[in-house]
Order: structure tokens, then C-alpha cells, then sequence
């Protein structure tokens, strides 16, 4: 079993910026994608970005341009640069973990991003 810890999150004010780290255990031996998606108030969970074994980013519109995913394969972390913030990024973030060979996803607890002035 895949377990996912979040780090980063908090609050911050419309044009800032904040970054969200994510780091797996135990050791995965597979190829697997990683990646951010949120959950904002009343809404239904939405991917944000993801990053394959290759290292080729993909966004949803709404970031792009302002936030930037990466990946650290040898410590099995990902990281999202978050950049001008608005209203709108306001959402639980959720680290995930994509394994194709299985299909299974695995997903981290969630931390709170608040964009507020």
C-alpha cells in the first residue's frame, strides 16, 4: 500500500504564492504518474496537474501559467510551484499516485489552500 504525506498549504493573499510537496512510501518499482488535483467548496475533485515517469507535465487551463508541478524520482516526491493566486484556487489539494500497470490510485490526506485578502 502506497501512502502519500502532503506538505505546504495555508493561506495567502490573491496574487501570492505558495508550494505543495508530496513525498511516497514505500519504494515504487513501477512506472507511475504523480500528480495534484483539489476539491474547492461545493465542488466535485478536479485534476490540477500531473507529471509522468518521463517527466512531461500536464495542466488543467485554469493553472497554466501560474502553477508548476515537478518531480524528484529518486525520493519519490512531487512538488506544485503555485504562483499568482486567485480567489478561485481556493480547495483542499490532493497528492496522488497513478500506477498504470494496476490502475490504482493512490491518494494523500489533503491540505487546504485559502487564497483571501
Amino acid at each position: 500500500q502506497v501512502q502519500l504525506v502532503e506538505f505546504g498549504g495555508g493561506v495567502v493573499q490573491p496574487g501570492g504564492s505558495l508550494n505543495l510537496s508530496c513525498v511516497a512510501s514505500p519504494r515504487v518499482t513501477s512506472f507511475y504518474k504523480m500528480g495534484w488535483y483539489r476539491q474547492g467548496p461545493g465542488k466535485q475533485r478536479e485534476l490540477v496537474a500531473i507529471i509522468s515517469s518521463w517527466d512531461i507535465p500536464e495542466y488543467t487551463d485554469a493553472v497554466k501559467d501560474r502553477f508548476a508541478i515537478s518531480r524528484d524520482k529518486d525520493k519519490q516526491q512531487v512538488f506544485l510551484k503555485m504562483n499568482n493566486l486567485r480567489a478561485e484556487d481556493t480547495a483542499v489539494y490532493f497528492c496522488n499516485l497513478h500506477l498504470p500497470v494496476t490502475a490504482n490510485n493512490y491518494w494523500g490526506q489533503g491540505t487546504q489552500v485559502t487564497v483571501s485578502s
